[in-house]
């Protein structure tokens, strides 16, 4: 039988039929989401002790959009925020005669549980000029608190540009506003001009604001701003802009337009991306109105120079998981030219992360697909470590078939043990896999690997 795993499992789609997600895991230990509903017609919010657990809390309506006027067509985009002892959710919202001259707006909340009290309207936020705003994110640095959003300019050919300034209080800007990016790449201009959907994550030294841009549909795709921390965050030169998307559609993993992200954090600490996606490409009629845009979650992973490595997105199911070697050299498996390999470079993070699943010869086993590739698995064959596509036989799946076994050298730890061959288990030989037998605590410690996201 699998020993217990040592990481949360979470499946993907986290929270079906819900765009532009938003997760905060606040001081409370609890996991606080919003998003857009396919409706455009209220704002939820829900909350869990788990990030698997918000795919199964209850939502709670906490506004609902006004009949006529101001703030009562195509609710997009909310966000929870936890400022000076209150909560704000900031959102944007057209009227019915004017269904995409949005604005932005901010509910305040006095109440520690920001499902129960009253939410108060504390009206739109100004920007130094009237046109079409959406997707606000807030966040404090080094004593500012600041605002970043996506407008249009009118002198500006496109539908929406990057702009941020600094803040007097959660729902008022003060002084100009600057523009931080606006469409200059082709990936940027897919159906739409378009960069919006900030957010906002202060790591080693460093400001990143990742984006979205393009149209809604498979052309979606992040874009990445980055800015030293001591730098003059209003200053337009402080900040580069990646020229390619980090983050973008993979038919591979049958996920189309990832984007409108966010990050959270999990109870360890690691940073987590959210964003949405759809699973299949083909869309009739207008995207907006689409309703399969999911909530989906996936580690963000960090290089030797402190940025971030994105990966791809992952395939529907089990979240993927890497197993890293025991011992002081620190060794993950990789598959690489179809052999089962150890290696450790972040920079091609996809080809070391597994999905766990019910073993192909027998459920109560486990079976290892790999994430960039689904179809393929870690099997056994002629005494080495393989990646190949199931081919459908029972010899494959016998091969491919493991036990997870407490750690050989650390029982709190995992072994692989083949289903098809007893006492023979997945070890190193040098920068190798192999399948075989063990014989000494060397050989244990080279067969026990430590389960991470």
């Amino acid at each position: 039988m699998p020993v217990a795993s040592i990481t949360e499992r979470i499946v993907n789609p986290l929270i079906p039929q819900r765009a532009d997600p938003w997760i905060y895991r606040h001081t409370d230990g609890y996991y606080y989401f919003t998003a857009s509903v396919p409706e455009y017609d209220r704002i939820e919010v829900r909350r869990a002790a788990t990030l698997q657990g918000l795919s199964t809390a209850s939502p709670v309506v906490v506004w609902e959009k006004r009949p006529r006027g101001i703030m009562s067509k195509h609710i997009w985009a909310p966000e929870i925020h936890y400022i000076d002892g209150k909560w704000y959710i900031y959102f944007a919202a057209a009227r019915e005669d004017a269904p995409f001259d949005h604005r932005i707006y901010v509910l305040e909340n006095e109440s520690a549980n920001p499902l129960e009290g009253a939410w108060v309207e504390k009206g739109q936020i100004k920007t130094n000029w009237e046109s079409f705003s959406l997707d606000a994110t807030t966040f404090e640095h080094q004593g500012t608190r600041y605002l970043v959003w996506a407008q249009r300019d009118p002198k500006i050919f496109g539908n929406s540009n990057l702009y941020i300034a600094a803040m007097s209080n959660p729902w008022t800007i003060s002084g100009k506003q600057v523009m931080l990016s606006k469409p200059s790449y082709d990936w940027e201009r897919r159906g739409f001009w378009v960069n919006e959907g900030p957010a906002v994550l202060i790591r080693n030294g460093r400001v990143f604001i990742t984006y979205s841009a393009s149209a809604t549909d498979a052309s979606y795709a992040m874009g990445l701003l980055t800015a030293s921390a001591d730098s003059n965050l209003l200053d337009p030169a402080s900040w580069s802009k990646s020229p390619e998307p980090v983050f973008q559609t993979s038919p591979v993993t049958g996920q189309y337009g990832p984007g409108h992200n966010s990050f959270t954090v999990s109870p360890a600490g690691e940073d987590i991306l959210v964003y949405h996606a759809r699973n299949y490409e083909d869309i009739k009629g207008d995207p907006l109105y689409d309703p399969n845009r999911h909530t989906r979650v996936q580690k963000l992973y960090w290089s030797a120079e402190g940025t971030p490595i994105f990966g791809i997105p992952v395939p529907d199911g089990p979240l993927p998981v890497r197993f890293r070697l025991v011992g002081p050299q620190v060794q993950y498996i990789y598959h690489q030219d179809e052999r089962g390999v150890l290696a450790d470079d972040i920079n091609k993070v996809p080809a070391s992360q597994f999905r766990v699943v019910p073993g192909l010869a027998n459920a109560e086993a486990i079976s290892l697909e790999a994430a960039d590739r689904p179809g393929s698995y870690l099997r056994h064959r002629d005494g080495a470590i393989w990646l190949e596509v199931n081919d459908g036989s029972d010899a494959f799946a016998s091969d491919a078939t493991w036990w997870m076994r407490p750690g050989l050298a650390d029982s709190a730890l995992i072994s692989f043990e083949s289903y098809s061959l007893s006492g023979q288990f997945i070890r190193r030989q040098d920068g190798a896999l192999l399948l075989a037998p063990i014989v000494s605590q060397e050989d244990a410690a080279g067969a026990t690997f430590a389960e991470e996201w």
